[in-house]
């Protein structure tokens, strides 16, 4: 029986850094020879796998949306020469790519695993060799065909993910979604769904760069800084509001954000909650946003909801389609009631 093949994409990250005399560093080809001189790698229930190291390789705090392109551009470039997909990748941005990845990659039959690690792979007690290796195993045997994030024995899916332990190997976790897989003594499915790869054809959305604003609320927030903020080139801004979606009735803020969507800024209403969804009919000082144009975004979080606008805004839809586009679950990445 032949071996399925996985292709990895090493974009950067600490999985593949070096310890130099001023701390880890990537260094080209050292992710490759760590592997290499690792056997598990190799053994026979392993796929075979070829590693691409990209050049110059980008730290996560540096990824763009012009990366994000080149990342799905490469998968679209291997798509029929592999079983699936492992991206290497930074922590810190991680969800941020995995989400955006899951609105670029259209007709997926074959799984994209993004995955790193917290502490590099050539070091003692390195989360990255459990992380790489269960990553390439589970995109063989259990491909589950969507853009998904692996990260300490779960698999969530990519547009659900979110950093939320800085230095933890329990990095990540998806608050509103649940686990799409679980590897523990057994490898257990939970949401995700097994499929087979067909001659559907892959088609990836372009994105460009665009003027997304994002703004936290507290306790006596300035109109002001709503004002600067909505200023030119701004095409969208994203509120993290109080609980399901409330922010303070004052006068001056309702009428600037009125102001901002009669001028065509799409205006996107997100909990500052790390689990739950935003309900603007439940209080009035939700109903007042929704009065002035602000939209739901619903149980999103803020990765999928930065990266849904910059794929809905890199498509020149209109104001009014962008936000019926917003309320809609596209890419399983909101819960409809």
């Amino acid at each position: 029986m032949t071996k399925r093949s996985i292709y990895v994409a090493y974009t950067g990250g600490t999985i593949g850094m070096q310890k130099t005399d001023n701390g880890f560093v990537p260094v080209a080809g050292f992710l490759t020879q760590c592997v290499q001189s690792m056997p598990e790698f190799y053994h026979e229930e392993m796929p075979a796998f070829v590693i691409h190291e990209y050049n110059p390789l980008i730290d996560s705090s540096n990824m763009a949306p012009t990366d994000w392109q080149m990342i799905a551009n490469d998968i679209q470039a291997n798509y029929h020469k592999y079983d699936g997909f492992v991206i290497l990748h930074g922590t810190d941005t991680m969800a941020y790519t995995a989400s955006a990845l899951s609105f670029m990659l259209q007709g997926l039959s074959k799984p994209v695993i993004v995955t790193g690690s917290q502490i590099p792979l050539a070091q003692l007690r390195s989360d990255g060799q459990i992380n790489l290796l269960n990553s390439l195993y589970i995109a063989a045997n259990y491909p589950v065909a969507e853009v998904c994030l692996f990260f300490n024995n779960k698999l969530f899916r990519g547009n659900r993910s979110t950093k939320a332990h800085a230095d933890g190997f329990d990095a990540f976790a998806s608050p509103n979604f649940p686990l799409l897989l679980e590897a523990g003594i057994k490898i257990n499915l939970r949401a995700g769904k097994i499929t087979i790869a067909n001659d559907t054809p892959l088609e990836v959305s372009n994105i460009s760069p665009q003027p997304i604003g994002v703004v936290t609320l507290y306790p006596g927030i300035s109109t002001r800084i709503f004002e600067n903020m909505l200023q030119q080139p701004v095409k969208a801004l994203i509120l993290l509001t109080f609980g399901v979606g409330n922010a303070p009735q004052d006068a001056d803020l309702l009428n600037t954000l009125k102001q901002a969507d009669e001028r065509g800024i799409v205006l996107v209403n997100l909990t500052q909650c790390f689990q739950g969804k935003v309900n603007m009919g439940g209080y009035a000082t939700g109903n007042a946003l929704a009065q002035a144009g602000v939209i739901s975004g619903a149980d999103m979080t803020i990765e999928a909801a930065l990266a849904k606008l910059h794929y809905l805004l890199s498509k020149n839809l209109k104001p009014a389609e962008i936000k019926a586009a917003m309320l809609l679950n596209l890419v399983g990445e909101l819960s409809i009631d």
